[in-house]
């Protein structure tokens, strides 16, 4: 592959592919190697022939991801690191106000209360913008399971969030 085609690559989906897999590593080292690893992978195998670009990186990425969290030592200071980090606000979600705030800490906290399945659609959804299509393909599951996987995650956060909200109102 052609160095100036993997730093384009680099330059348009590495903060993206960073933030998801420090959404689910909750890990900033970890994170960055994953990212690490997958572009190593493909400046050694290079690009392969697929539909999206972005939805194979961020297959590599989870894929990265959840192997990280298979290991031990990452398995280990996975649950602390969550603890510690539910008070931040998602990637990308400015502080306007308190009010806001509070409702970034709190949704953050509900995502990550969510099963990893759940936390992994929102996450690509909301934050990377990916569509069920692309997320279905970044994980390897059917494009039904994205979608429900997704509404009951929503159902879960509008249920736990809704007394936050009723209070902001």
């Amino acid at each position: 592959m052609p160095p100036e085609r993997l730093e384009n690559l680099y330059d348009e989906h590495a903060a993206g592919l960073f933030r998801y897999a420090r959404s689910i590593l909750a890990n900033e080292q970890a994170a960055k190697d994953v990212l690490q690893e997958v572009f190593v992978k493909v400046a050694r195998s290079g690009m392969p022939e697929v539909e999206s670009e972005k939805a194979w990186l961020y297959r590599l990425a989870h894929n990265g991801a959840v192997d990280q969290l298979r290991r031990s030592s990452t398995r280990r200071d996975y649950d602390r690191a969550r603890r510690e980090e539910a008070g931040t606000l998602p990637p990308g979600n400015p502080v306007c106000d308190p009010d806001r705030a509070e409702m970034g800490r709190q949704l953050e906290a509900a995502v990550a209360r969510l099963p990893l399945e759940q936390q992994s659609v929102v996450r690509l959804r909301l934050w990377q913008e990916l569509t069920f299509q692309e997320i279905a393909a970044v994980q390897g599951i059917p494009l039904n399971t994205a979608a429900s996987r997704y509404r009951y995650a929503v159902a879960t956060l509008r249920d736990q969030l809704k007394p936050l909200y009723e209070e902001l109102k």
